[in-house]
């Protein structure tokens, strides 16, 4: 590992931007292109959201970031631990979403996917979920 940082912040919408510009001043030491940051801040973005949104509801709690470099790979974990994931593999299809009454479209995790080489989710119900993001610098 060349370089690790571990990110606590409260879950309300504000510290989603706060997460995003974190992550992106990380992978700064990898020298990544305009477009890597761009797609970076994006998937830390929808990532976040998401345990705000989905982890905590209506409650308020703590998200984890935590950002590693490793040569040219850049790794991000989002985490929560709100209300968890009952079907993860449902949760992330395209255009699936957990709260339909509301204006969410369902795209996050597959937003997430296209931004990022690789994406793992870890979940229990009731305990949390754990994002795992990958990226590869350079490969643009």
């Amino acid at each position: 590992m060349d370089n690790y940082i571990k990110v606590e912040i409260m879950s309300r919408s504000d510290n989603e931007r706060l997460s995003r510009s974190i992550a992106a001043a990380f992978a700064l030491s990898s020298d990544p292109t305009l477009e890597e940051i761009n797609e970076i801040k994006t998937a830390v973005s929808e990532a976040v959201t998401n345990a705000i949104i989905h982890g905590y509801e209506d409650s308020e709690g703590i998200v984890c970031m935590e950002c590693a470099s490793c040569a040219n790979v850049i790794t991000i974990k989002i985490s929560d631990t709100g209300k968890g994931i009952e079907n993860i593999d449902q949760a992330m299809e395209p255009l699936y979403t957990g709260k339909p009454d509301s204006e969410r479209t369902g795209l996050g995790f597959t937003i997430m996917q296209t931004f990022m080489d690789s994406v793992e989710v870890q979940s229990k119900k009731g305990e949390g979920t754990t994002v795992t993001m990958t990226k590869k610098i350079g490969t643009n």
